[in-house]
Order: C-alpha cells, then sequence, then structure tokens
C-alpha cells in the first residue's frame, strides 16, 4: 500500500488542486494547521462537546485549502518547489526517482508517523509536554520531507551533466 497514494486520492488532489497547492500561501497555511488542530482538539477543555465545531472548521479547511488559493505567480518559491517536487515524489512509479530521496522520504514519514502516537497520547491526558513532543516530531518530519521534496525537484529538473561537472551547491 502507498500512503503517499493514499493521502492524495483522500484529498481528491487533480492536477488543478495541486497547482493551485503550490502556493506559499496554501503551503504556510497548511503548516499551521496542525498547531490548530491541537488547539481545537486541546478547547474541549473550555468547550466541552462544542470543541467539536473547531476541530470541524479546521479539517474542513484542510481540505480546501489545496483549492483556496490562487496558483504561485512564481513558480521557484520553495513552498511551490516543494509542492512540484511531492507531485514528482507521487509520480515515482511512472518516472523513476533516485533511491535517496525515496529512502529519505520514506525515513521522514516515519519520523511524522511516530509523532502521532505521542501527540495522541498528550492531547487525550492533556499534558503538554508528549503532546508538544508528537507535534514536534510530526511537523518536524514534515516539513523536513517538504525539504526533500525540494531537493528531489531541483535534481529531476537540472540533472548532473554527463561530463562529471559539479552542479552548483544547494540555496
Amino acid at each position: 500500500m502507498d500512503i503517499f497514494a493514499l493521502a492524495e486520492r483522500l484529498m481528491r488532489m487533480d492536477d488543478a488542486a495541486w497547482e493551485r497547492h503550490a502556493s506559499p500561501l496554501s503551503v504556510w497555511t497548511r503548516v499551521a494547521a496542525l498547531p490548530l488542530l491541537v488547539l481545537a482538539i486541546w478547547s474541549r477543555v473550555w468547550l466541552g462537546g462544542w470543541c467539536i465545531v473547531p476541530v470541524a472548521a479546521v479539517l474542513v479547511f484542510v481540505y480546501v485549502n489545496p483549492r483556496l488559493f490562487p496558483a504561485p505567480a512564481r513558480r521557484d518559491s520553495w513552498a511551490a518547489r516543494a509542492t512540484y517536487g511531492e507531485r514528482l515524489f507521487l509520480a515515482r512509479r511512472q518516472r523513476p526517482v533516485p533511491r535517496h530521496h525515496q529512502r529519505a522520504a520514506l525515513v521522514l514519514t516515519a519520523v511524522s508517523v511516530a509523532g502521532i502516537l505521542p501527540l495522541a497520547h498528550g492531547l487525550w491526558r492533556l499534558e503538554v509536554w508528549p503532546t508538544l513532543f508528537g507535534l514536534a516530531l510530526v511537523m518536524g518530519g514534515k516539513l523536513w520531507f517538504c525539504d526533500r521534496m525540494v531537493w528531489l525537484h531541483d535534481d529531476l529538473r537540472n540533472p548532473l551533466p554527463d561530463d562529471g561537472e559539479l552542479r552548483p551547491p544547494r540555496r
């Protein structure tokens, strides 16, 4: 099972949604969604059962986010390259990507997934440190994954020359 393709299907991402999601506004507001979801879940302390309203609002926002913003004016921003790199990674069965990028993506996804347990535990028990630790693992793994997708995008768009010359260092 390909967890990446499953996530893409669940979000119902098509070409237009991917292009709009490449907007830095889309990427960075999506990054902010997980801390907002954590806060919405934690709000059960103050709101009781009504916490379902902010939780639902965040979940709806996560779904509509890739369709909410216009396509980026520039395609060379970090956020756009991360999004385009993720598309290249998702298409790895049709267009192979270097193994070191595949391994890194799987390891970084595992880091994010590993953060779900302490995050869920902290939210269930309303304990700050497990919540923050889990949030840091999930977000850190995802942001590092995104940075790796920028690298993948740059590697596939600017392959090394055949004569052995070194490409300029990454910025």
